[in-house]
C-alpha cells in the first residue's frame, strides 16, 4: 500500500516539475527511492540542477516531502555527487553518452581510484601509464585504451551502453577479479551475454551468482526464463520451486511453476512447465500448484483457472481405460468451469459460448 501511495506521488510531482512548479530534487529522490525508471525525466530534471551552480550548491543533508500521511525521506550526505550518478545512469539508458562521459569525468576526478566510478581518463591525466594503467586491446585493429587498474563500474557500463561489449566485459571481469563478491558486475555479465543472443554463457553466469547469492528471487526468476526460452523446463521448474520455497504467499510463483510464459512483443506464447514435460505425476503436480495460485489469488487467476480444466483433461486422457480406483475424482476442475463461467458471464458475455463450447470438449459442461 505505501508503495503504491509512493508511485502516486511520484506521478504527481512529475506533473508538478514538468508544469514548472518547482519539487525537482525531491522527485529525484523518489525516483531513485522507488527504483523507477524514468530516464528521460532524470536526464532533463537533473541536469538542470547540475547546470545551476547556486541550486547544486544548496544540494545535500536530508531532503522529504509529505503526501499527508507520511513523509519520504531521502538522505544523503553528498547529495551533488549521487545526482551525478543518478544522471549518468540516465545518460546510458536515453544515449546520451557525452553526458555520462561528463558525469563519470567528475566523479572520478572527485573519487580517483574508485571501483564504484573511475574512468578511462577522462581528463587526460595520463601522468604514468605503465605504472597506474593496464593497457587493453580493443575490437578495432592496432587500437587500444588505457584503464586505471582499478577500472570502475560507471566506466564499464558506459562502454556497455555505446555497444563496445568486448572492452566492457574486459573491465568488469576485472573488476570481479578483485571483488567476486560484486554483485552489480555478476549482473552486468549477464546482461551482455543476453546482449550477446549467448544464453548458455548467461545461465553459467546466473549459477555461479546464485551460488554465492542464494536468497536473490530477481536472479532465480532471470534464470527460470532463460531456461525456458531455451525448453529446459526441468531445470526451470527447479528455479520456481526455489521461489515458492523462499516467498510461499506469492501466487505468481505457482503458477509460474505450472507455466512458463515466453512473450515476443504484444503476443504472448505460453509453453507449461510441468504440463510439457508431460507425464502424469507432473500433470498432477501442475494441477495442485494451479490450485495454489487459485487460493493465494482468491479465486481470481484466470490462467490458473483454465489450467486446471486444462490439466483436467490430460490427465482424464492419460488415464482413459483405466479402472475407476486408478483415476482421479475431484470437483475442482467443475468448480473452476464454473468461476470462469461466472468471469466471462460478468466481463465478456459475448465471448461466453465460446468457453461453454471448450469446455462441453473437455467434458466439464453438460
Amino acid at each position: 500500500m505505501v508503495v503504491a501511495e509512493e508511485a502516486a506521488q511520484l506521478d504527481r510531482l512529475e506533473i508538478q516539475v514538468d508544469s514548472g512548479g518547482g519539487g525537482a530534487w525531491e522527485y529525484l529522490c523518489l525516483v531513485r527511492k522507488l527504483k523507477a525508471r524514468r530516464s528521460e525525466k532524470v536526464l532533463k530534471h537533473g541536469l538542470a540542477i547540475l547546470n545551476d551552480p547556486t541550486v547544486r550548491s544548496k544540494l545535500g543533508g536530508e531532503a522529504y516531502l509529505s503526501n499527508g500521511r507520511q513523509e519520504i525521506y531521502c538522505f544523503s550526505f553528498d547529495a551533488e555527487w549521487t545526482l551525478y550518478e543518478q544522471v549518468a545512469f540516465a545518460a546510458f539508458d536515453c544515449q546520451q553518452h557525452n553526458v555520462a562521459k561528463d558525469c563519470i569525468a567528475v566523479l572520478s576526478k572527485e573519487f580517483p581510484g574508485s571501483l564504484r566510478i573511475d574512468s578511462v581518463d577522462p581528463l587526460g591525466y595520463l601522468k604514468d601509464p605503465a605504472q597506474q594503467f593496464v593497457k587493453v586491446e580493443t575490437s578495432v585493429p592496432n587500437s587500444y585504451i588505457f584503464l586505471q587498474k582499478f577500472s570502475g563500474r560507471l566506466e564499464g557500463m558506459l562502454l556497455e551502453a555505446k555497444g563496445a561489449l568486448a572492452e566492457a566485459e574486459k573491465v568488469y571481469a576485472r573488476l570481479l577479479e578483485d571483488n567476486p563478491l560484486d554483485q552489480i558486475i555478476f549482473k552486468r555479465m549477464v546482461a551482455i551475454a543476453k546482449a550477446r543472443g549467448d544464453m548458455k554463457v548467461a545461465v553459467d553466469f546466473l549459477n555461479k551468482y546464485l551460488d554465492i547469492f542464494m536468497a536473490d528471487h530477481d536472479a532465480w526468476r532471470e534464470l527460470a526464463e532463460i531456461y525456458v526460452s531455451l525448453q529446459m523446463y526441468k531445470q526451470a521448474a527447479f528455479c520456481y520451486e526455489e521461489l515458492i520455497l523462499s516467498q510461499p504467499t506469492v501466487s505468481p510463483y505457482h503458477l509460474a511453476y505450472a507455466e512458463a510464459m515466453i512473450s515476443s512483443l504484444s503476443c504472448v506464447l505460453i509453453q507449461q512447465v510441468l504440463y510439457t514435460m508431460g507425464s502424469l505425476e507432473n500433470l498432477q503436480t501442475a494441477k495442485k500448484y494451479y490450485a495454489s495460485a487459485i487460493t493465494l489469488s482468491g479465486g481470481k487467476n484466470i490462467r490458473a483457472l483454465y489450467g486446471i480444466c486444462l490439466c483436467n483433461a490430460a490427465i482424464s486422457q492419460l488415464t482413459k481405460g483405466r479402472n475407476k480406483e486408478e483415476k482421479e475424482s475431484s470437483d475442482l476442475p467443475y468448480l473452476g468451469a464454473e468461476a470462469l463461467r461466472r468471469d466471462y458471464k460478468n466481463r465478456a458475455p459475448k465471448k461466453l459460448p465460446l468457453l461453454n463450447s471448450m469446455l462441453k470438449n473437455m467434458k466439464l459442461s453438460s
